[in-house]
C-alpha cells in the first residue's frame, strides 16, 4: 500500500485544457467520414447476410455473442495501447487517437460533455479495415457467414464501446442504461471506476468489463508491457503519468507476481516438498 501511494503521489498529469484543444476541425472532419463509412460498411453486410442460405438464427446468434466478448477484449487491448503507449506529439495519431486518452485521465468528466462524433469516430475510424474484411468474405458456406457475422458484430460492439464508456461517467444516465449497468451488461460505473484509481494500470476492458479479472489475475497486460519494453526500450504511460511515475511503476510491476503465478508456485512447493514421516514406535520383543 505505502508503494502504491508514492507512485500515486509522483503521477504527473498534463493540462485539461490544452489536451482538449487539440481536437481539431480536421480531426472532426475525419470521425465524421469514418462513421459515415462503418455505418454504410455495416449495413452493405446486413444486406449481404439477409437470407443467406449458409446462415441461420443459432449461427447468427453465436456471433453477435461471441462478438461482444471479443469486443470486450479489443477495446481493453485498444484502451491499453493508447494510455500506455505513445506521446500526444505524434504526427495524426498523437492528436486523433492518443490525446482523448491523456484527456480522459485529467477530466474524466469530459466524455460526458462529447457529442456523438468525438464520442465514436475514434471507434468507427479503428474498425474499418475489420468492416471491409467482413464485407469482402464470399458467404459461400456457413464457416464465411459465421466469421464474417461475428466480425461485423465484434467491430459493431466496438463502436459501441465508447458509448457505453460515456454513460457509465454519466451522474445520472437514462433508467434503461442504468439496469443494463446494474446487472452488469454493459459497463458498470463502480467497475469501472477502478480504471480510475492512478496510476490507471488495471481494468481496460470497457464494453462490459467481464474480461478484466481474468486478465488482471494473469496480469496479462503487465507482461505483455515488459515485452514491448525489451524489444524497443520504451517506458510504458511515460507520456500520461510522467517519467518519475512511470518508472516507479514498472519497478513494481516487476518485483510482483501475477496471482495465478504464486499459486502454481504454492502448489508446486507442495507437491515437491516430501512428507514428513511419522516417528516411529519401538517395538519390545517379548522375554523368552
Amino acid at each position: 500500500m505505502k508503494k502504491t501511494n508514492e507512485i500515486k503521489n509522483k503521477v504527473r498529469l498534463q493540462d485539461a485544457q490544452v489536451l482538449a484543444g487539440g481536437y481539431s476541425p480536421a480531426i472532426r472532419a475525419m470521425e465524421i467520414g469514418a462513421i459515415v463509412s462503418f455505418i454504410a460498411l455495416e449495413l452493405f453486410l446486413v444486406y449481404r447476410l439477409y437470407n443467406n442460405p449458409h446462415g441461420g438464427p443459432w449461427l447468427l446468434l453465436g456471433a453477435v455473442l461471441l462478438g461482444y466478448l471479443a469486443a470486450d477484449f479489443v477495446s481493453g487491448f485498444v484502451h491499453w495501447m493508447g494510455d500506455t503507449w505513445g506521446s500526444t506529439e505524434m504526427p495524426i495519431l498523437g492528436k486523433a487517437l492518443i490525446r482523448p486518452f491523456r484527456e480522459h485521465h485529467v477530466d474524466e468528466k469530459a466524455i460526458t460533455r462529447h457529442d456523438f462524433v468525438e464520442t465514436n469516430g475514434n471507434n468507427c475510424l479503428i474498425s474499418l479495415p475489420v468492416a471491409v474484411a467482413a464485407v469482402s468474405m464470399p458467404l459461400s458456406s456457413s464457416g464465411w457467414v459465421f466469421c464474417a457475422s461475428f466480425l461485423g458484430a465484434m467491430i459493431f460492439w466496438v463502436m459501441a464501446t465508447n458509448q457505453f464508456h460515456k454513460w457509465s461517467h454519466m451522474d445520472s444516465p437514462p433508467a434503461i442504461i442504468g439496469f443494463l449497468q446494474r446487472v452488469h451488461l454493459i459497463l458498470p460505473p463502480a467497475h469501472h471506476r477502478i480504471h480510475h484509481t492512478a496510476p490507471f494500470n488495471k481494468y481496460y476492458c470497457i464494453t462490459v468489463g467481464w474480461l478484466n479479472w481474468p486478465l488482471n489475475l494473469v496480469h496479462f497486460f503487465p507482461l505483455a508491457e515488459r515485452l514491448v519494453t525489451r524489444v524497443t526500450g520504451l517506458v510504458p504511460r511515460e507520456d500520461d503519468i510522467g517519467d518519475e511515475a512511470a518508472r516507479a511503476l514498472v519497478e513494481a510491476q516487476v518485483a510482483a507476481e501475477a496471482p495465478v503465478v504464486q499459486a502454481a508456485k504454492e502448489l508446486l512447493t507442495k507437491a515437491t516438498t516430501p512428507e514428513e514421516a511419522p516417528p516411529a514406535t519401538a517395538t519390545t520383543r517379548p522375554s523368552a
